[in-house]
């Protein structure tokens, strides 16, 4: 009886980026593609049917990529699944450190490039097996996870001011480009600042907890 073939799940909120690699991936690597369209939708799938590799967009609503990460850690069933980080948006040396610490295996940046995908997966799924990845805490997590979004949402916002400058002065035939590419950055912008007052909440609710057990503990 043959061997079902490996199965990746593909967690992207781009509808063109999960076609082009379920396409690839089941027709240049004969495997089974699950798709995802958000990390709340991602972990899901997984309760499911656990896969052999994950690959995963990082900005993404409701629950974006290091978030999925870090869910996927805590738990001992999923602690030791391969993740492979796709990003054009996260890209500093600090944004891939952050990734490392929280436990992704691996970092590709987009535009994607298909052979190196296809490379970097086949050398993952050979793998016996990865390192264990020891789950940072909540508040460790959760306090550089605000650092990442503050600094790429003064990125975004400086980016939509100058394009947002610029658009008076461009001609007609490049205006519709611009428009697109200021509609993509404010969209983004917008994502990430929900994601921040989402980690700013879970902050303070964790020092309020802390304060009342002290509180508690003195009483």
């Amino acid at each position: 009886m043959n061997e079902q073939p490996q199965y990746i799940l593909v967690v992207d909120d781009i509808p063109n980026i999960l076609e082009l690699m379920e396409t690839a991936l089941k027709f240049k690597g004969g495997y089974r593609v699950g798709k995802a369209v958000n990390g709340l939708d991602a972990l899901e799938a997984i309760r499911r049917e656990k896969p052999d590799l994950v690959i995963t967009d990082i900005l993404m609503p409701k629950m974006d990529g290091f978030s999925l990460v870090h869910q996927l850690r805590l738990a001992p069933e999923t602690r030791n699944i391969p993740v492979i980080f796709l990003s054009a948006t996260y890209i500093a040396p600090e944004d891939k450190n952050f990734a490392v610490l929280i436990g992704a295996t691996r970092f590709i940046e987009k535009p994607i490039d298909i052979d190196l995908l296809m490379k970097t997966i086949g050398e993952l799924l050979v793998q016996e097996k990865l390192e264990e990845t020891k789950p940072i805490r909540d508040f460790e997590f959760y306090e550089e996870y605000r650092k990442r979004l503050k600094i790429k949402l003064e990125q975004k916002v400086k980016q939509i001011a100058r394009t947002e400058r610029l658009v008076p002065t461009i001609t007609e035939d490049e205006k519709k480009a611009f428009l697109l590419s200021l509609q993509a950055n404010t969209e983004e912008r917008d994502e990430i600042q929900l994601h921040l007052n989402e980690v700013e909440d879970r902050i303070a609710a964790w020092k309020k907890s802390q304060e009342q057990k002290s509180g508690d503990s003195a009483g």
